[in-house]
């Protein structure tokens, strides 16, 4: 932003105005932070007078979009003594630049729609049009929150929108491009105002108080610009505050105060706690940045903050030359995203984002925010689910072999007994050919003892006696009732209890993914029902009384029933072509065709049919004889 253009929009002596009104843009080139897009557009467009019609701005509040609407207002109407036409170069201001950007020229109407929703409104526009404007070239209707306008508003405006008089333009803002509709959207330009980055915001603050003379911590207007989110009015209000919060001074500890913040070196200091997994440090700094004022939501909200820069550092290292970001946010974070595996800030991500709406929703929000602490840091020392799963499978491996008994003590498996002398009681149990308990060390020293497969008692020496020690039988976990191999037996089952509707869908739709004991995954496609799911899992609990679980996935999965028996078909039918009797048939007859294969006899299908039933019909649709061929 220049400036020589950053200045009040009336030299004249006035009561205080606050600062987003009293430096809101005049022209296009103030508009130039975090909107060069549209300005770039916008100049082409008038330099090659291509002049829309109508124009939809749409962006999150305090973006600019009213601002914008009035500038591109003036320049529609620009006029000073030199030039006389449309024009983005607005430096020197013209005949009705002033009375524009104040919302009072008689040309340029200004409406709301969120306090003129109804087609009397928009019928009173229509009315109006047809008069050319009083003074400026154009008559230019602005109308704002233009989504909130009634859908008989919208259908009224569509005409006029498309076939408007030469001399009038439309330029509509909304928040809710989304609940604008399609055949309104076709008919304007459109411009997305994004939202403005925290180091442009930075900058904007800085030269907006050098004029005003206001000193102020870097770091602190980095704190407002985080705030701010992207909104220039809502950061510019926060600075007023901020302004009169400091007696005007704007400072880190008096703009942390304000907003409830807390400090982001102890913030960086209580994620390198959690990181380690001292719970007992991380409650105490959490502790002291409450008793200094710091929001338990705020504090767990700048931890996902630090946590998400400490991931992009880690992909994208440039990213510490941003100017909202501190010193020890820059310096520790690069730290961090060397020293954390990108799984453990995955976890403490998704654990933060379900902690904070606890948090804010508890009763007690600091008990609850040091229960997510508390979580955090045990998870701290868990390994990564992939770890897990592999850890898992090696101790999931096969049994080791039984071999008599060792002389040092061990079970026979090369792995030390629980009682450490209980040799001559295990070498008894191997010799009878049950099987021992075994021993696995872990990677941190924990010994795992391995199920015994059957109930058994295991002796046990002591002192030159050996005693009867009970032992549990592990649990069994038993067969279902109906026993669930294949979509096939699913089919099956439903023509056993009379659903032939199921039956169908199951035959027609169904696609098999996986299966076990009470989980089925399944695909679907496009088309089928969508209760199938649910139908078919309420019916596998009723008719086998067992617990499923029925999912639906986007694997491709097995051909569903009537596929593979389609795919058998075409596949018999292309062995039974390569029969020398049938092929004899087919050439006897011109025009015959085979429209059915079986298969004799209980020998099962191969990719040699030894017998083919082939019936085959002649042009003029009679059967031909030879229906059965036998090799």
């Amino acid at each position: 932003m220049s400036e020589d253009t950053l200045i009040p929009t009336s030299e004249k002596p006035a009561a205080y105005r606050v600062l987003a009104r009293k430096y809101r843009p005049k022209d296009f080139s103030d508009l130039m932070v975090g909107q060069e897009p549209m300005v770039r557009t916008l100049t082409n467009a008038f330099e090659t007078g291509r002049i829309a019609q109508a124009y939809m701005l749409t962006g999150v509040r305090g973006v600019g979009k009213t601002t914008t609407a009035r500038i591109l207002a003036r320049a529609l109407n620009y006029k000073t003594a030199e030039i006389d036409k449309p024009t983005i170069d607005l430096r020197i201001p013209g005949e009705h630049c002033q009375a524009i950007m104040e919302g009072r020229h008689v040309d340029v109407i200004e409406m709301d729609a969120a306090s003129h929703t109804g087609i009397d409104d928009i019928r009173e526009i229509i009315e109006q049009v047809r008069y050319r404007p009083v003074s400026a070239r154009y008559k230019v209707y602005i109308i704002d929150e233009v989504h909130m306008l009634s859908t008989q508003a919208f259908n009224g405006l569509l005409k006029t929108l498309e076939e408007p008089p030469e001399h009038v333009k439309f330029i509509f803002a909304t928040t809710e491009i989304r609940k604008v509709p399609i055949t309104v959207l076709s008919r304007c330009q459109r411009f997305d105002l994004r939202r403005i980055g925290a180091s442009d915001l930075v900058g904007l603050f800085t030269t907006i108080l050098g004029k005003e003379g206001i000193s102020a911590d870097p770091d602190a207007m980095a704190m407002i610009a985080r705030a701010a989110e992207g909104s220039a009015r809502d950061g510019l209000s926060l600075l007023d505050q901020a302004i009169a919060h400091g007696g005007g001074v704007v400072e880190v500890e008096a703009v942390r105060s304000m907003l409830g913040l807390a400090d982001r070196a102890r913030i960086v200091d209580l994620f390198q706690h959690i990181v380690k997994g001292d719970v007992a440090a991380a409650l105490q700094e959490f502790a002291g940045q409450y008793e200094a004022g710091a929001s338990p939501a705020v504090v767990l909200t700048d931890l996902a903050d630090f946590t998400h820069l400490v991931t992009r550092l880690k992909y994208v290292p440039d990213a510490s030359g941003d100017q909202s970001l501190s010193e020890i946010e820059r310096v520790r974070g690069a730290e961090f995203a060397n020293g954390v595996a990108v799984t453990t800030l995955s976890r403490i991500w998704q654990m933060l984002l379900k902690g904070i709406p606890e948090t804010e929703s508890s009763s007690r929000p600091a008990g609850a925010a040091e229960m997510v602490l508390i979580r955090l840091a045990h998870a701290a020392h868990l390994p990564a689910p992939e770890d897990a799963a592999r850890r898992l499978l090696e101790l999931s491996g096969a049994e080791p072999q039984r071999q008599p008994s060792a002389p040092n003590g061990s079970n026979g498996a090369g792995v030390p007994s629980a009682t450490g002398n209980a040799h001559t009681g295990n070498s008894a149990q191997a010799r009878s050919g049950d099987t021992l308990p075994t021993q696995r060390m872990t990677g941190n020293g924990a010994t795992m003892l391995r199920a015994v497969p059957e109930a058994a008692e295991q002796p046990v020496a002591t002192l030159g006696k050996t005693e009867a020690k009970p032992v549990e039988a592990p649990v069994v976990k038993s067969e279902p009732k109906v026993p669930i191999r294949s979509v096939s037996d699913i089919a099956d089952l439903c023509a056993t209890n009379r659903d032939i509707r199921l039956k169908t869908l199951v035959r027609g739709f169904v696609r098999l993914v996986s299966l076990e004991p009470g989980r089925l995954e399944i695909n679907l496609p496009d088309d089928a029902p969508k209760t199938l799911v649910a139908d078919l899992q309420k019916k596998l609990e009723e008719w086998t009384g067992s617990r499923w679980m029925v999912i639906l996935s986007r694997e491709p999965g097995q051909p569903t029933l009537i596929e593979a028996e389609t795919q058998a078909q075409e596949r018999r039918v292309s062995d039974a072509r390569q029969d020398p009797d049938v092929a004899a048939i087919l050439a006897r007859f011109p025009g015959a065709r085979i429209t059915d294969v079986r298969i004799k006899g209980p020998e099962p299908e191969s990719d040699l049919v030894p017998v083919a039933a082939a019936a085959a019909e002649s042009e003029e649709g009679d059967i031909l004889p030879g229906d059965d061929i036998e090799h």
